[in-house]
Formats: C-alpha cells, structure tokens, sequence
C-alpha cells in the first residue's frame, strides 16, 4: 500500500513541486524515549523515523483513532531532538483535505434536494462556460471533469510563490471559464486531478446559495460537529497558529486560496478534525456516507467517491483517504470506517520538502499498527 501512495502522492497534492533538498539538516536525536506517552513503542518508533530529518521547529500534530477512542501525540523538533509537545488544539493549514469538506458540502446539497450528482453545473451558473461538454457536479468532486490542474490565466511562475492563489478572484476566474478554457478529456472518462475542478465546485455552491464557502462551511459542518477552531478565515483563528516553515525551516507565508478556496482553504485542528472523523463511522449520517461510495475506478487498489479516495487497507477493507500540502504544511488522513480506526497527521512541513512523503508514509504506517 504504501508503494501505491508513493506513486499518487504528487498527483493528490495539486501543486507544483519545486527542487528542493534536505541537505544540511542532521539526523535529529530522539527525544521519544522513556516518555510517558500514551502510544506504543512501535507507533513511537515510527513517528520518530519519519520526523527525524525535518527541520527544526517542525510541529506535528497527530489523532490516533482506535475503535472509536481518540488520543493525542504532539511532536516538535528543538535544538536537534524530538521532543513531545501538546498542540492538538494548535491550527495548521490542511490543504487539500479541504477537498473532503467542499465534497461534503456537495452531498449536503444532494440530500436536501437543492441539486443532484449528474446536474450539470452549467445549469447553476449565471455566464456560459465556452465548451461544447456538460460537466457535472460529480465529475468536479471526483476529478473526472476533464479540466486541467490549473486554469491557464493562473500562471505559478509569475505570481507571488509564497502565496500564489491569492489574486486570483472570480473575475479571474469567470474571464478563464467564458473565454480561455481548455478542457482535456471529455467528462467523465479519466481521473486527472484538478483544483480547478474542484475550486469550482466550490464556487458553484456559493453561487447556488448565494452566500460564501466560508458561511456554508460554518453552517453545514464546523457548527454542526462543533470544530470551533477550523475556519477559512485566518482573522477568526481564536488559538495557536502553528507557522508554516520552507523546506530550511525559515517561517513562510500562509496561502490565501481567494476563489479557488474550496481546492485547499481550510485552516483546522488534530483535535477538530477528530470529530469529523468520527462522524464519518456514522452508517445513519446519509451525506457523510454519500462521500464514501465509489464514483470511479482509479486502478485496482484505488477509486475515488466524492473527494475521497478509496485504498484497498492491509486487511481488504477499504480506507478512505485525502492528504493535502502548501508552501508551509503537509497533512494527512486515513480512516478505517469497518474498524473506527483511522491516523490524521497535521504538519507545518513544506510541501516542497524533499522528505513531505514522509507525512503520508507516516499516516499509513501507524494506521497498520492498529490492526
């Protein structure tokens, strides 16, 4: 399994790597040992073997979620060592987890009858999209709309690097989709990650309910779970922001998504996004497990269902899975909904670490330690 996330990792995470190396950066000591954690020796060993050569001031932030019971790890890298740290409750930038929420915010649409899945969302729209094709609402949720990973007016070698998505705002995007757009593949027919694809998903929701992702994502999931420290809104965070580093370790700027923010906007918790977590072992929450049921066979260990991935895990179940990664952070989420089991991984790796695989290879790694 952990092969099959090498060979996706740089599709899933939706930028652009840049070349970057670890050089410089000395194997950490291990500060782990003969603490009084709450894990066990083998989960201890193994966070330890995929933060050693991190940066310091690297923070991860960890749920382990073993049938159905969440405990906490904290781990931050001081003066060479691996130390324990208690930030459950500290705020990273998720990335492209948020596509998870942006389709559950899709299905919430479903279930209450405001649109169905094959509804083009041309059909929802107020400007005509210059293409012969219909895309429709699941192909954007599973990136099978044909769009490519950008639109071509969002050029990442001119913008502002440390912060690229940020002037690009619904004119912008409005001027791409009615006079520039270039489509593929015809919807449908090929999985091709897209945070177009899914940025406009958002924004069709926000236009459909006339109000912004923000606001939607308030009202149909933070409220309702009560994950009081997750937001899109960097003004509203009420706790520790833990800051993004670049792949040296210098703090680095966090990412404005401007209209494409529900592709990667979300700013959360471990501790947040436990609680979502847990609603996903919900078989009664009909939207939750509307994003779970495949839309679309990716190979033979992976489909897809709204936002979701779906991995074959090391006992046949399934596990779904997103992670997500921007200039400052890498995170990741599996969960094992037969075994209310499940890993998040929250980080303020850069996603242009050599070593931001780690994340990911971390997340699956201790999820096999509980079966």
């Amino acid at each position: 399994m952990q092969n099959t996330m090498k060979k996706y990792v740089t599709i899933i995470l939706g930028i652009i790597f840049a070349s970057c190396s670890n050089e410089g950066i000395k194997v950490a000591t291990n500060g782990l040992e003969n603490q009084a954690i709450q894990i066990t020796n083998k989960q201890s060993k193994l966070i330890f073997e995929y933060t050693k050569l991190f940066p310091n001031n690297t923070e991860l932030s960890i749920g382990i979620i073993d049938n159905g019971k969440v405990k906490f790890i904290g781990i931050k890298r001081i003066n060479d060592t691996i130390k324990i740290t208690e930030n459950f409750k500290s705020v990273f930038e998720i990335g492209s987890i948020s596509k998870v929420f942006t389709a559950t915010l899709l299905a919430h649409f479903v279930y209450e009858g405001k649109l169905k899945l094959d509804d083009p969302i041309q059909d929802y729209l107020d400007f005509t999209i210059n293409i012969n094709d219909k895309i429709t609402f699941r192909e954007l949720a599973n990136h099978t709309s044909g769009l490519p990973r950008l639109p071509t007016n969002l050029n990442l070698l001119t913008v502002d690097k440390d912060n690229p998505y940020k002037e690009y705002d619904s004119k912008k995007l409005k001027a791409y989709l009615t006079e520039k757009i270039e489509i593929q593949r015809k919807p449908g027919t090929v999985y091709e990650y897209s945070n177009l694809g899914v940025g406009l998903l958002g924004f069709g929701l926000t236009e459909i309910s006339k109000t912004t992702y923000e606001d939607l994502l308030q009202e149909m999931i933070f409220t309702k779970y009560e994950m009081s420290n997750s937001t899109t809104n960097k003004s509203e965070i009420t706790t520790k922001l833990v800051r993004g580093l670049s792949p040296t370790g210098e703090v680095t700027p966090n990412w404005d998504l401007g209209v494409l923010a529900g592709a990667g906007a979300i700013l959360s918790t471990t501790k947040d996004l436990s609680k979502f977590a847990l609603a996903q072992f919900d078989l009664k929450n009909a939207a939750l497990i509307m994003t779970h049921k495949p839309t679309y066979k990716i190979n033979e260990n992976m489909r897809i269902g709204l936002g979701w991935h779906i991995i074959k895990g090391v006992d046949e179940s399934d596990l779904i899975w997103h992670n997500g990664g921007t200039g400052g952070y890498t995170s990741s989420i599996a969960l094992d909904s037969n075994n209310k089991n499940g890993i998040l991984v929250l980080s303020n790796v850069s996603a242009f670490n050599k070593k931001m695989e780690n994340i990911d290879q971390l997340c699956f790694g201790l999820i096999k330690t509980l079966h």
